[in-house]
This record gives C-alpha cells, sequence and structure tokens, in this order.
C-alpha cells in the first residue's frame, strides 16, 4: 500500500498564491517524513471561484521537496495541449524527479476550458487516443512521422526522453463506465475520482475488471484511489472541521458540472450529511485506518491518495492532520 496526498492548490482569489505555494512545499516535506509514498495535484483553467497555479512549473517546484517521493500529475486535460509539448514536458519533470514521475491523463468536462483552447469537447476521446499514441512515439522512437485526424508531425528525430523506459507509468483518470472500459481496453491504471460512492467504485472496479479480462489486457499493476479525507481526534470534531470547506468545494463541482459526469445519478446538490456518506473519509485515525484496510482488502487498491484541504482550509489544520497521519494511521498500515 502506498500513500499519497493530492495538494489542495485552489485559493480564494483574495489569497496569495505565492503563499499557498510555499505552504504546499510545507506540506510536501511533512508528508515525506510521515513516510507518504507520493505527491500530486491535478489541472484546470479558469477555475473560478478559484484561483490555481499552473500544474508542471508547481509540480516541479515541490519535487525539490518530495525527497524519494513519486510526483504525479493527476491529471492533465490532455485533449486540451499539443502532444509534443507534452511529451516534453512530461520528459522534463521526470528528469527532474530523476525517473519518478507519473503521468495522469483525463479528457475534461468543462465548457469553459474547452472554449478557451478553441477545442470541440466532441473531439477529446479522439484527440486523447492520437495525443497517447504520438507522445509514446516521441519518447521511445528514433524516427517519427506522425498523420492522425488532429494531430500531424513530419519526420523527426526525437531525443528529449524520459528517464524511465520505455516511459513513465500512465494513469486515465475516468468517471462513467464507458470512460473505465476505455481505460481497461488501452491497458492503463484508471485513477478512481474521489466524487464517487464506495458502492459505485466497488461496481466500477468490477467493470474495469470485466474489460480486462474481455480484450485479455493484462491487469495493470497499479490501482489508485483518491478519496477526499479528514482526519481528527474524534469523528464529530473531523466533520465539524470539515464540512464548511468540503461543502463549499462541492457546490463549486456542481456547478462546473463534475457530477454530471458521474454514474448512477449521483448529485452533488444534497445535504452534506447525505453528500459524505459513503463517500468521503472523515473521522479519528481509528476510523480512517479502518477504512484504509477496507480500500485494500475489499477492493484491491494499492495508493490511497488523499485531499486533506480545499479553500479556506488553514495551514495549521493539514499540517495537524499529517501529523496524526505520521503517528497513527500511517504505521498500522505499513507495519
Amino acid at each position: 500500500m502506498k500513500f499519497g496526498i493530492f495538494l489542495g492548490v485552489q485559493i480564494s482569489p483574495d489569497e496569495s498564491l505565492a503563499q499557498q505555494i510555499e505552504d504546499s512545499a510545507e506540506q510536501v516535506r511533512a508528508a515525506r517524513d510521515a513516510g507518504f509514498d507520493l505527491i500530486c495535484t491535478g489541472q484546470h483553467f479558469l477555475s473560478a471561484p478559484y484561483a490555481q497555479p499552473a500544474t508542471l512549473p508547481f509540480l516541479a517546484r515541490m519535487a525539490a521537496e518530495s525527497g524519494d517521493m513519486e510526483v504525479a500529475a493527476a491529471v492533465i486535460l490532455v485533449p486540451l495541449h499539443n502532444p509534443v509539448d507534452v511529451a516534453e514536458s512530461v520528459a522534463t519533470m521526470d528528469a527532474i524527479c530523476n525517473g519518478r514521475f507519473i503521468f495522469g491523463v483525463g479528457i475534461g468536462y468543462r465548457d469553459e476550458e474547452f472554449a478557451a483552447f478553441g477545442i470541440k469537447s466532441s473531439e477529446r476521446v479522439g484527440r486523447l487516443r492520437e495525443s497517447l499514441d504520438l507522445m509514446k512515439k516521441l519518447w521511445t522512437d528514433e524516427e517519427v512521422e506522425y498523420s492522425g485526424k488532429y494531430y500531424q508531425l513530419p519526420k523527426v528525430n526525437p531525443v528529449t526522453r524520459p528517464v524511465q523506459k520505455p516511459h513513465p507509468p500512465i494513469w486515465v483518470a475516468a468517471n462513467n463506465d464507458v470512460a473505465i472500459r476505455r481505460a481497461a481496453r488501452w491497458g492503463y491504471p484508471w485513477f478512481i475520482n474521489p466524487h464517487a460512492t464506495m458502492s459505485t467504485i466497488a461496481r466500477q472496479i468490477s467493470v474495469f475488471n470485466t474489460e480486462i479480462d474481455r480484450v485479455g489486457q493484462q491487469a495493470p499493476d497499479a490501482m489508485p484511489m483518491f478519496r477526499e479525507m479528514y482526519v481528527a481526534e474524534d469523528k464529530a470534531t473531523a466533520l465539524e472541521e470539515s464540512r464548511p470547506y468540503l461543502e463549499s468545494k462541492y457546490a463549486a463541482y456542481a456547478s462546473w458540472g463534475q457530477d454530471k459526469a458521474l454514474p448512477d445519478e449521483e448529485s452533488f446538490s444534497v445535504p452534506f450529511e447525505e453528500l459524505a456518506r459513503d463517500r468521503f473519509l472523515i473521522g479519528s485515525p481509528d476510523d480512517i485506518v479502518e477504512e484504509i484496510r477496507r480500500y485494500q482488502d475489499d477492493l484491491g487498491a494499492n495508493y490511497i491518495i488523499f485531499r486533506m484541504q480545499w479553500p479556506g482550509l488553514p495551514q495549521a489544520k493539514v499540517l495537524r492532520q499529517l501529523d496524526l497521519l505520521r503517528e497513527e494511521v500511517i504505521p498500522r498500515i505499513k507495519q
């Protein structure tokens, strides 16, 4: 079992982005010393009502504090970008991390982002497929020439290559069953999102595994699982302290239409108690240990990635959570 921290980089517009970056670096040092295995963050553009740093420069800064931890971009919205640029950026990040970079990919869902980049959302799956095909060629082949529907490249000799061979691990984010089957057919680990309930995730893991078997793919080694988490001395305190920040964050998600991408008619526009039930990991160290063991034993997850900060949550409360994880959770799981 590996533990990861998803750095909560979104802030209110009246807060300091420079200070948030320094706070994140402090969190990375604390996670490193607590025995975490991975740091990561995701990507959004024009993310009102929140400000957010650009993903790869931010992760490059965090890598300087990461020690031996893996560093993941989880995820990059690949259809919005040129694959040559992404391929060389990923190779550079892998060099910065000395071969410890993980490349998470997603297709995106926000109309504002597609409009801003001049990309049709209906093209996103095809663009992702072509981008991954071209990027892997750029990382591995001595000579590359590419003619696709969306991307063309004249004959070139790529030389900017990642440290890891043949390339860094690729994780695919997916919310609905169609996307999960696609990740399985392509042979990549499914990066399990934090938004669906545990009962939905259990069903979707079966969907993923069934598709793996159907197409004869080898099951990926990694099963990374992303959860919202808040740990305190007792469950009542954890619920009280996390509620205003998680409520606000998921109200923003609802305004973005994130829940429309989920299966089984799940909605974020419900009372907090219903939203949190079977979805968020909130409680005492004992509660957290019990839930992690359930993810490991019942679902087969071998990466558990926690997000424990949302816009407005004070730095001191994040660091206190990391202390509790270091003292009372991680040693019991990794014993």
